[in-house]
């Protein structure tokens, strides 16, 4: 499993962690019931502190990703890609709400936002 730490990113470490993680089981590279690295071997392999793996792993933990068991480490669960999809949705949708706001308020007709919409969701 490899982990990209960015020192210039916006993200505090354990958030890039559980981002790259979350990416990694929704893509199926990490399958239900697959092992993932114990946080002391993660912290060192990417060379950050246990408690900010910690603080991934139990990120993880409390949104379904993986189970950890003590003394058995931890696991990818079996029941996260819904869980996943939903935690994005509500994000765009908190986004979207943002511009539909900046819309209404500035005069920006729906139809332009729509268009708008359509044009970053079909770029590469």
């Amino acid at each position: 499993m490899e982990i990209i730490i960015s020192n210039n990113a916006n993200k505090p470490i354990y958030e890039q962690i559980t981002s790259q993680i979350k990416s990694m089981i929704m893509s199926g590279e990490l399958k239900p019931g697959e092992a993932i690295p114990s946080m002391r071997s993660l912290a060192k392999s990417i060379h950050v502190s246990v408690i900010t793996v910690q603080k991934a792993y139990e990120d993880l933990q409390r949104d379904g990703f993986i189970e950890t068991g003590v003394g058995r480490g931890s696991f990818v669960s079996a029941q996260n890609k819904e869980f996943y999809l939903e935690e994005q949705q509500r994000r765009a949708e908190e986004h979207l709400q943002e511009a539909a706001d900046i819309g209404r308020t500035n005069g920006i007709p729906v139809e332009k936002l729509m268009e708008l919409l359509k044009i970053f969701y079909e770029e590469e």
